[in-house]
């Protein structure tokens, strides 16, 4: 996990060994250990690492490519929940883990917005119409 996410992330950076290892103020061995598995770095250059890279820390060490339809690690607030099936009446669920994540519990009101050529969003209703009510106080 960590270290193929470490490496996936520093090629997709265009970054080399060299360049991580300078940023961090350690060696070039260091990270390329880091890469083979060898070793792991301390909590605070695995912090330093996310920053550089721009995704959580929990994605750096834990995120399973496998998992997730085969995409790598995804930038920092941003996620993929994998694949929900539209049903007869056109209702889906929405996975636990992104109903956790947004605090949506049973009965809560969602507004669908959709962009032709871009898909659909879900938004809790409360949020959306405080923004909607913050736009007509700025005419």
């Amino acid at each position: 996990m960590f270290k193929d996410n470490l490496v996936q992330l520093r090629k997709f950076s265009q970054m080399t060994q060299e360049d991580v290892a300078e940023k961090l103020g350690v060696t070039r061995q260091s990270v390329a250990k880091w890469e083979a598995g060898e070793s792991i770095p301390d909590l605070d250059k695995c912090k330093q690492l996310a920053d550089i890279f721009g995704v959580s820390l929990d994605d750096l060490a834990n995120y399973e490519p496998e998992d997730n339809m085969g995409f790598a690690v995804p930038p920092k607030g941003k996620h993929l929940f994998g694949l929900v099936t539209v049903g007869d009446k056109g209702q889906i669920v929405i996975p636990a883990k992104a109903r956790k994540l947004f605090d949506i519990s049973p009965g809560d009101q969602l507004v669908v917005l959709g962009e032709e050529g871009q898909g659909i969003a879900l938004v809790k209703s409360e949020s959306f119409l405080a923004l909607a009510g913050m736009i007509e106080k700025l005419k």
